[in-house]
């Protein structure tokens, strides 16, 4: 071949969706030019030797919460975005709340892209925000950038507020006609928020009654609910960290109708249980809880079998003072920070400890994120014509997470203290690498020119 690449990943293993093979990839002004077998080489200006390594399809994090502008001493977008990268993950759609103000118009769209795009080490898109009157708004934002829109049927904190089930009725209603996806947190309000009060009149605040606050029926109600209005506006509805079987098992059956529904777990809730939040504390809470081990075994059955698209961080950082709250379980902060050990994580889990495919990572972490939010096309998998986003990938790479191995504004998780094997070594975007994992440390080149997408790549 005639032409010089700019870059050349050879004799790697290239994880695709449904299979592996030793290969090279070429790249030419940030796309993937080329794809072949590892005894074809031709010309590149740069070459990394990926011997013994897996190439994966850099990760789309369709879930993060980065506080930034606003909330600066929980995390920001120069923190956030570099450990995203030295976790594999390429691509992250940032959530509008605990963003000050939360993102719901395309006025402040538009802010949030400028105060951020300086700061981005990775790809980003946003998810904007449903609240109140902001139905109005759904357009204008649609016609911004963003990827999907973000409900909560359930409480949450800050100025977000929630919808009641009229509001949320006619949000899908002008998202069908705007062909646009809503993404829900789908707990029952009255539940918890009746739970909440019983719990705190009663002088109850420990780790147990948080729990019992958030019944596995909120979550079933919830996502029941939101099923029966997909079914009578045809809109298109994801739903977010699914903590139980019994939910995935009501989104499977929705799916099997034809109804057009998605959905996510995240790794806390195939890894830990609430026997951790009640020996651990406040770093394992989060919303919906932990469940029990049975429940967290039953998860993983349906990311294998693709009820749930997407693996996510739901990354939702603080500062320490947060978890540690005077006031009991109820008011310390609740969000697990995850963005960074997501995907090496997930892959000791899955391929260490319970055997499956490489390929699942390719599927649940980067070709699933990217169909659902509409990015397929440029994301989601190494082929040609779509962005140069990789990711090298060291299966023998034996790993501790510590606070020091955390690029984190607070490097606090409760994932500090896991063990495992396979790391990233190498991220790529669009054909720039953008950090490195040498001998446990993650080193980021002298800063390259911003790659965010700023919620402009929605198909």
């Amino acid at each position: 071949m005639g032409n010089i690449f700019d870059l050349l990943v050879q004799n790697g293993t290239i994880v695709a969706s449904e299979s592996l093979f030793e290969g090279n990839i070429y790249v030419a002004q940030g796309k993937i030019a080329a794809v072949t077998t590892k005894d074809v080489v031709w010309e590149a200006r740069r070459r990394q030797d990926a011997s013994g390594k897996f190439i994966f399809p850099g990760v789309i994090d369709v879930h993060v919460h980065l506080n930034d502008p606003g909330y600066g001493w929980r995390e920001d977008f120069e923190h956030g975005t570099l450990a995203a990268a030295a976790g594999g993950v390429t691509t992250v759609i940032d959530m509008p709340l605990q963003n000050e103000p939360a993102l719901t118009t395309a006025s402040l769209f538009h802010a949030k892209h400028e105060a951020v795009r300086d700061k981005a080490w990775v790809n980003y898109a946003f998810w904007g925000g449903i609240v109140d009157d902001a139905p109005d708004k759904m357009r204008e934002l649609h016609d911004a950038g963003v990827v999907a829109f973000k409900v909560f049927i359930g409480p949450v904190s800050s100025d977000y507020r929630s919808l009641d089930l009229g509001a949320v009725r006619e949000t899908l209603q002008k998202a069908a006609s705007l062909g646009a996806l809503v993404g829900f947190h789908a707990e029952d309000y009255s539940i918890v928020k009746h739970e909440e009060a019983r719990a705190q009149k009663e002088k109850r605040t420990g780790r147990s009654d948080f729990l019992r606050s958030r019944p596995l029926s909120s979550e079933l109600i919830a996502t029941e609910n939101v099923i029966e209005l997909v079914r009578e506006t045809g809109a298109r509805a994801h739903i977010c960290h699914v903590s139980h079987p019994d939910v995935a098992e009501r989104v499977r059956r929705a799916q099997a109708e034809g109804l057009p529904i998605s959905a996510e777990t995240c790794t806390h809730y195939l890894v830990y249980t609430e026997d951790d939040l009640l020996r651990g504390g406040m770093l394992y809470k989060c919303a919906p809880p932990l469940r029990d081990r049975d429940a967290m075994e039953r998860l993983w059955d349906y990311v294998v079998d693709g009820t749930l698209q997407c693996v996510a961080s739901d990354h939702s950082p603080c500062a320490p003072r947060e978890k540690d709250k005077e006031g009991g379980a109820f008011e310390a902060w609740g969000g697990v920070s995850g963005v960074q050990t997501t995907m090496q994580v997930f892959y000791d889990q899955a391929v260490r400890q319970r055997r499956l495919s490489p390929t699942l990572l390719s599927r649940r972490l980067s070709e699933g994120p990217a169909r659902v939010f509409g990015l397929y096309g440029r994301k989601g998998a190494l082929e040609v014509g779509f962005d140069a986003d990789l990711v090298v990938f060291d299966p023998q790479r034996e790993w501790e997470i510590t606070p020091d191995s955390l690029l984190y504004l607070n490097p606090i998780s409760a994932f500090v203290g896991l063990k495992g094997k396979g790391l990233p070594v190498s991220t790529f975007v669009r054909g720039e690498i953008v950090c490195r994992n040498e001998e446990g440390r993650s080193e980021r080149p002298e800063k390259i020119s911003q790659f965010g997408c700023g919620g402009l790549e929605r198909r």
